[in-house]
């Protein structure tokens, strides 16, 4: 039920547009997998059962009220578990037909309960849940598959996610976690099973016709390609060299093949046959035609291939018979007959068949290739050297090919001669690109990492500077980096940066940039004085026109430092270490540099530190505003997106915003808006325009941009990144009453109710702030209502989060506010008032506030505050009034004012003690909680008892003071209550005159 699952399964796109499982025998398979594992979780893992999901798994169910036990707490058609979370949530919810489940101890409960129709629950969690392992961990663990590949070694990621965690991530989240990883294993395994059967092209076919074009790869002017190689050298056990979750899709490896006269081919090899991809980590785009062979392939796409393999009779190469290939076949007769072998090539074969002979006794010298024995205690040494399927890192394949063509320019310098060179030559060519390319964790597993580590701690720079050049390029992987960290290789690292050599100086923080990319890392350079080192080394002369040999030398370091820098400020505590050793002042400097490898980094840092207030602040006071302003017109996406988002998180500062105005930064943002390809930087644009618009001012600059029309057409086909951003602008846009006409013109009002029905929190609150500023047009409310979106908005207060059922409460305030027949359209959602009136219950002040906002909107309908009263509407406000929050102080007293209208709801606010504590609402700084608490005390004060109760609580002094006040709404209420308090003062008076 993770990532591979997802790749594996096969999926369908229903008329609605949603993605579902097609009704195939491998998903039904998979499905059967997954429903054992949930059944018999809750028996086989009890304590595991019990951890509580980051987030729950929502779906779309088919049980019902009638359909839990007497176990579970049953409300009409709502379903709620006894057991709860630390935050008060049931483990398990139901709001029909919506299930919200939060640990597997529930999991396992609810499929037990669905009786004959569990495989559909299963489908339904899964369709509507494609991340579950993400929800079920959290976004700590998101972020590392992101980082790392998601299938390499399980314990490292583990290991990894506890640190980036803090250490809260107990135990038992380790152990679910590999049972998750064990349960995608076994769902990899089945659907490669049920692969056995295939035809076409297999793994032994396409090995064999590599190995040919690979023949041909040489230099001079007879060659026919410059050069043919995989993108992964690790060979599964079934021959293949894709990773599992693509095998399953009939996907046998990847090539990149450089022809002589075009541009290189990424190219996918399949049973089904070959063809074109879209590039590395694009392997499975197709962008051509299927061949029946690379061959094939290659002749379409090169005239110079076809030509020269037809005249080197490439295709009548004959295959030693063990060799022999299913699409051999396919040869022409008249190619067949000219099957010829040359000397070159028979002598080859003879080295091939006497390297097999030898091969068993290789194995058996086991002191050859033991590892150190450091590594064997460590326990990160899998059996003779080797990586475990599935765990070969990200960053060797990501490396490759960068270096395989640094390796091909170089050969373009070498002398083209028909002199023949000793086959040793060839030999170590080949030794060195396999080491660079794949074989990282040997130099490891050997002790070699250990040797380099102490290189470092010799006298001879030389030596350091030689292994801190292999150091930074290893450094790339993710078990390696881990690896220097566990040897001490980073204090040994860090002490290099006193040296005055600056070759070792840029060296040394460049590979330290690489190795602190975990927290581990980041914490070991605070811990050990890196962070002052690595500042000191940003003190440099960027800026000058011509620099000194020496001076370049200079900015390098500076450079190499501020990469280092970069990836120690993703730690809070390091972000704080950078700060008071200065490096503020020395980043601000670098910020006037006039190079872009040095833009990049210096505006990576700080985007990156701008999360703290104290950056926010020295960035402004500092003057770096102008400059991240100025290159934002700089053409360089990369360095573009990081001073947007620099903009982004310092414009939560108004006078960030009005920086940003004045140095005319607005209408480069707008202009980013026009790269929509690239979508980081979209992101990046509209958080920044989001933000900025929170100023009145800057939205009527964005409007002299048409802003506001690019952001419209943003709103659909686009990631949720960008879609949070976006609709958070136009939220902000929609203050201005002229925007509300355009955004309706633009069809923005369709657009955002097609958003109310997404899973996005942070989406979902900018949405419903959006759509309640758009209600506040009579002609807007209209299309809400039409498009149902008063319903949408109404469910989202089910929804878990505090912030989504806050937002969207303030939002229904608006469209209840303006709606033509608000009374209605409030009955005519069924359970709606009860559901509003039970979220007085919530412990969040934020949500109870809204909550009382909306109540107060809806109570001024007599017939709804009816129905409002009967769900115990009155004791729920009463329990509330006891708080301290001024703002839930506000809309508390509004509500109870406006629930005074109906029947005796005056006096049993009264007999339930409500009137005691609005009183001392009075006392409160905020006018705005003045004016509600006195027009509440007018409501009340019509009941002779709460007049009482009211008088002996000192209320007359405080409204008296009121009655002065230039607000005629608090005036007049102020004086009706002691109007009230007085007149029955006279009626007791006049009582014990005559009595």
């Amino acid at each position: 039920m993770g990532l591979s699952l997802t790749r594996a399964a096969q999926w369908t796109t229903a008329a609605s547009g949603v993605d579902k499982l097609a009704p195939t025998p491998m998903n039904e398979s998979l499905l059967k997998e997954v429903l054992c594992f949930v059944e018999q979780f809750s028996s086989q893992h009890p304590q595991e059962a019990e951890l509580v999901f980051e987030e729950p798994l929502q779906w779309s169910t088919t049980l019902v009220a009638s359909d839990f036990k007497t176990d579970y707490d049953i409300s009409d058609l709502d379903v709620q578990s006894p057991e709860k979370d630390n935050e008060g949530r049931p483990l398990l919810q139901l709001f029909p037909p919506t299930v919200c489940v939060r640990s597997f101890s529930q999991l396992s409960k609810l499929v037990k309960l669905a009786d004959n129709k569990k495989m559909e629950e299963v489908q339904a969690c899964l369709e509507e849940n494609r991340d579950p392992v993400v929800k079920i961990l959290g976004p700590s663990l998101d972020s590392i598959l992101e980082k790392e590949d998601a299938h390499t070694d399980g314990l490292s990621l583990v290991d990894e996610g506890k640190e980036e965690d803090q250490g809260k991530e107990s135990d038992v989240k380790v152990k679910l976690f590999l049972l998750l990883q064990d349960l995608d294993k076994q769902l990899l395994s089945k659907c490669l099973k049920a692969m056995d059967g295939r035809v076409g092209l297999d793994p032994d076919a396409v090995r064999n016709e590599v190995e040919m074009l690979k023949r041909y790869c040489s230099e001079g002017e007879k060659r026919v390609l410059k050069s043919v190689r995989y993108t992964s050298d690790y060979v599964f056990s079934n021959g293949c060299r894709a990773p599992p979750w693509r095998q399953v899709l009939n996907e046998i490896c990847y090539l990149v093949i450089e022809p002589c006269d075009t541009e290189t081919l990424y190219i996918t090899c399949s049973t089904a046959g070959v063809f074109l991809n879209g590039g590395i980590n694009r392997e499975g785009e197709q962008t051509s035609d299927v061949f029946e062979d690379i061959g094939a392939l290659l002749k379409s796409t090169s005239p110079h291939f076809a030509q020269n393999a037809n005249e080197q009779d490439f295709e009548a190469q004959e295959l030693p018979p063990t060799q022999k290939t299913q699409h051999v076949e396919s040869v022409d007769a008249e190619e067949q007959g000219q099957l010829q072998r040359s000397d070159e090539q028979q002598e080859k074969n003879v080295h091939e068949k006497a390297k097999q002979q030898h091969a068993p006794n290789k194995a058996h010298d086991r002191k050859k290739y033991e590892p150190c024995p450091r590594w064997k205690n460590l326990g990160l040494v899998s059996p003779c050297g080797k990586t475990p399927a599935g765990s070969v890192p990200v960053d060797t394949f990501s490396e490759s090919s960068s270096e395989s063509e640094e390796e091909e320019e170089q050969s373009e310098r070498r002398p083209e001669s028909d002199t023949d060179l000793p086959s040793e030559y060839w030999q170590i060519q080949k030794l060195v690109k396999y080491l660079k390319e794949t074989c990282q964790l040997a130099i490891r597993d050997v002790g070699g990492l250990e040797v380099l580590i102490n290189l470092l701690d010799t006298d001879e720079v030389q030596c350091k500077i030689g292994s801190l050049k292999i150091l930074r390029k290893i450094s790339h992987n993710v078990h390696i980096r881990r690896a220097i960290v566990d040897m001490g290789g980073l204090q040994s690292i860090m002490k290099n940066l006193d040296s005055p050599v600056k070759d070792l100086k840029a060296l040394d923080a460049e590979t330290i940039a690489n190795v602190a990319r975990f927290r581990r890392a980041r914490r070991t350079v605070r811990q050990y004085g890196g962070i002052k080192k690595l500042v000191k080394l940003l003190d440099c002369v960027p800026n000058l026109a011509n620099l000194t040999a020496e001076q370049e030398k200079d900015v390098e370091v500076a450079r190499c430092g501020t990469l280092a820098l970069w990836s120690c400020s993703k730690s809070t505590n390091n972000k704080e270490a950078i700060r008071k050793a200065g490096g503020v002042f020395m980043l601000g400097r670098l910020l006037k540099s006039p190079h872009e490898n040095m833009l990049i980094p210096v505006v990576g840092t700080l985007q990156e530190c701008a999360s703290e207030e104290k950056y926010r602040i020295a960035i402004q006071t500092e003057g770096m505003i102008k400059d991240l302003v100025k290159n934002l017109s700089r053409d360089n996406d990369e360095l573009q997106m990081h001073c947007a988002n620099a903009i982004f998180k310092c414009a939560q500062d108004k006078q960030t915003r009005y920086l940003v105005r004045q140095y005319k930064g607005l209408q480069p943002l707008v202009s980013l808006l026009s790269k929509a390809h690239n979508k980081q930087l979209l992101a990046a644009a509209t958080g920044a325009i989001w933000k900025c618009s929170i100023s009145v001012e800057n939205v009527t600059k964005f409007q002299e941009y048409k802003a506001l029309e690019t952001l419209l057409r943003l709103l659909t086909d686009q990631p949720e990144e960008v879609l949070v951003n976006v609709v958070g602008a136009v939220g902000e846009f929609a203050q201005i009453p002229d925007n509300k006409a355009t955004i309706r013109n633009c069809g923005g009002i369709r657009s955002l109710v097609n958003l109310l029905t997404g899973t996005n929190q942070a989406l979902l609150v900018n949405v419903t702030k959006a759509v309640g500023a758009c209600a506040t047009d009579m002609d807007n409310m209209i299309i809400i209502d039409k498009l149902d979106g008063v319903r949408l908005v109404w469910s989202l207060l089910k929804n878990p989060c505090a912030d989504v059922q806050s937002s969207a409460a303030w939002a229904l305030c608006q469209c209840i506010e303006n709606a033509k027949d608000a009374g209605e359209m409030v009955r005519s959602l069924v359970g709606g008032l009860e559901l509003i009136v039970n979220l007085l219950k919530s412990t969040n002040n934020k949500v109870l506030a809204s909550i009382c906002a909306a109540i107060a909107k809806i109570a001024r309908n007599e017939e709804n505050l009816a129905v409002l009263t009967d769900h115990g509407v009155v004791q729920l406000l009463t329990k509330l009034t006891n708080t301290t929050d001024d703002r839930l102080r506000r809309h508390l007293a509004e509500a109870v004012g406006h629930c005074c209208m109906w029947g005796s709801n005056r006096a049993s606010f009264g007999d339930a003690g409500a009137v005691a504590p609005l009183v001392h609402y009075l006392k409160s700084k905020d006018k705005a909680v003045h004016k509600t608490t006195a027009m509440a005390l007018y409501q009340l004060s019509r009941d002779p008892n709460n007049c009482i109760t009211m008088h002996d609580r000192g209320v007359v002094k405080p409204l008296i003071y009121h009655m002065g006040s230039d607000d005629e709404m608090l005036l007049e209420a102020a004086a009706g209550c002691v109007r009230n308090i007085r007149l029955l003062a006279q009626e007791n008076r006049k009582a014990k005159l005559f009595h």
